[in-house]
């Protein structure tokens, strides 16, 4: 072992414990690694940043607003409501909407295919009578294998096809990934649907109730004759008591007032909407001369209107809000937002909300303008949980499907690249006035585009440096004599396991060089281990931290943590018993 291997190891080991640890962001983590790297010389400092412009990059970048276009297509909306009335059996619905997200996942991001199923899947079970934690994670774990088919499903077939040319002179094409990834698809969407969705825990919450009940948060307090506050605006009088309370706004002659506005002062009878801390409210009243309402009525209709509503959202990975409190953020004052309560794996928080650091998953309900809902949640990282409320188009536009379809078909024809072929149905989508420009850049998740830019010159350290080489000849020592589909499957559950445990892209940009080094060692077709990488980077089932749709679904579905192993586990091992065998028939079809 050469020191620039030694180094590089150790880098790997502490990026790879960062990972795990999870206390970092991940884009962090992955430029703090790129950065240890040049400067310990192990990525020549010309090319440190050679990964941001790397095919992959800017291929998952231009699904990320092709994802966003669809959205605003409404077509999506339309057919994912259709489906969505086709019964009010939990089965009817689980197969009909996991199988959707399984088809989008293979076009569009499986992110961005899930975000547009989840609100339908909530509103669904609820009709029906049973807990969202029945049908999220079957659609979530649909939408994963979905990606699994096609070139742009998901980033790790993107990272892994780039790494391809190092050893057969060529990226895979936009369906190499098909006959491996259809038949994985389809056995376990059988398993979900046979016995996957069996496992799944009982319900954590009444089935006929939804997440929050807004009389548990908000209080209705009349203002006393002889109230200190009189005469001051809201603002004052949230500034001036102790314990401090929220004021979401006033109730006068059965109206209520907004509470932005700056002129309004308090009168006497006025009653006050607050939400405020039960252990405080006491000490509140006395001290700002108010009573509590003898009997209040429709506390959730008077936080709505005709220019407010209130939504649920969960906060997704790589939002800005994640690790910060609302009282840092000052979501009402940059935003125009108020909120209510907060719920983590099912369960509201009950203490200080300005005191509760966010965590992607986090369930918000939120009070806010209706008009400015949808670009509201862009900002805050969130995706909505109402159906349909929140629709960017109410109408059904086609032009954006038909210019994908034209890329699609560019690409699959091999007339140009996958992203030369995106890239020319992205421009005419926003030429034709189908998605501004300046949400081609906001629906772009940039942790993403970084650590996939950090990460790329790391993965090509591996091979520079012979890291890879030395890695793989003690793999194949280990291996020794045994059959080829030995060394696949240990390759896939390894990637799998990591997948589990971190980042699945990151998991590619690892893992692929190393796939490649050891079947050069077994002197065997790099193709086969190249796609046990895409399978097993794909599949993180075991926890909420291995795939973004698997944090998505934590919140609205009411999951704990060690709850995803119990359909995770046997759903991995099916997709090992399956893929294995595929991928020796199709790329090593010699060996068997």
């Amino acid at each position: 072992m050469t020191a620039d291997q030694g180094l590089l190891i150790g880098v790997l080991v502490v990026t790879l414990a960062l990972f795990v640890w999870g206390r970092w962001r991940f884009d962090l983590v992955a430029v703090a690694s790129l950065t240890a790297c040049a400067l310990l010389g192990l990525v020549p400092m010309n090319d440190a940043f050679t990964g941001f412009g790397h095919p992959a990059v800017v291929l998952v970048a231009i699904v990320l607003a092709i994802t966003r276009a669809f959205t605003h297509s409404g077509l999506i909306d339309w057919a994912a409501g259709l489906l969505g009335r086709i019964g009010q059996g939990q089965i009817t619905q689980m197969v009909a909407l996991t199988g959707l997200a399984a088809v989008l996942s293979m076009f569009i991001n499986n992110v961005g295919a899930l975000a547009l199923i989840m609100p339908v899947a909530i509103q669904s079970a609820r009709a029906g009578g049973y807990s969202p934690g029945r049908l999220l994670m079957p659609v979530a774990f649909g939408s994963i294998l979905g990606g699994m088919v096609t070139l742009i499903g998901t980033p790790p077939n993107i990272i892994v096809s780039t790494f391809r040319p190092e050893a057969e002179g060529g990226a895979f094409g936009l369906f190499d990934y098909a006959p491996v990834g259809l038949a994985v698809l389809g056995a376990g969407l059988l398993f979900i649907f046979l016995i996957g969705w069996r496992l799944l825990p009982r319900e954590r919450r009444p089935t006929n109730s939804t997440l929050f009940e807004i009389g548990d948060y908000v209080t209705e307090l009349r203002v006393l004759d002889d109230s200190p506050v009189i005469g001051r605006t809201l603002a004052q009088f949230e500034a001036g008591i102790t314990p401090t309370p929220h004021a979401l706004g006033i109730i006068r002659d059965d109206r209520m007032g907004l509470t932005r506005g700056t002129l309004d002062r308090i009168r006497p009878g006025d009653v006050l909407l607050l939400r405020v801390d039960p252990h405080d409210l006491n000490k509140l009243a006395q001290e700002a001369g108010l009573e509590l309402v003898a009997d209040p009525t429709g506390v959730a209709e008077r936080l709505k209107g005709d220019e407010q509503t209130l939504i649920e959202a969960v906060i997704a990975p790589g939002s800005r809000m994640i690790g910060s409190t609302s009282g840092r953020l000052m979501l009402r004052r940059r935003l125009g937002v108020n909120l209510i309560a907060v719920a983590r794996e099912g369960t509201p928080i009950r203490r200080r909300l300005r005191e509760v650091q966010f965590r992607a998953g986090d369930v918000l309900l939120l009070q806010t303008d209706v008009d400015t809902a949808p670009d509201t949640l862009r900002l805050m990282g969130c995706l909505p949980l109402a159906e349909r409320t929140l629709r960017l188009s109410s109408r059904v536009n086609v032009l954006p499907v038909v210019f994908f379809a034209a890329g699609i078909g560019l690409a699959a024809a091999g007339l140009v690249s996958a992203p030369v072929a995106l890239l020319a149905a992205l421009i005419a989508i926003v030429v034709f006035g189908q998605l501004p420009l300046r949400e081609v850049y906001d629906s772009i998740d940039w942790t993403v585009i970084v650590l996939l830019g950090a990460m790329i010159p790391v993965g090509e350290a591996l091979s520079h440096t012979g890291t890879t080489d030395l890695i793989a000849d003690e793999v194949a020592r280990l291996v020794g004599t045994m059959p080829v589909w030995v060394a696949i499957g240990a390759v896939m559950i390894v990637t799998m396991t990591l997948s589990d445990i971190m980042n699945n892209a990151a998991t590619a940009v690892v893992m692929a060089p190393i796939s490649i080094g050891l079947a050069e060692e077994l002197a065997v077709d790099p193709d086969a281990f190249l796609m046990a990488v895409a399978v097993g980077a794909s599949c993180a089932f075991l926890t909420p931290i291995g795939h973004q749709n698997n944090t998505l679904i934590m919140g609205p579905g009411g999951y704990r943590f060690g709850d995803y192993w119990r359909m995770g586990l046997p759903l991995e091992i099916v997709v090992v018993i399956v893929a294995v065998p595929m991928i020796m028939l199709v790329w090593l079809p010699g060996s068997l």
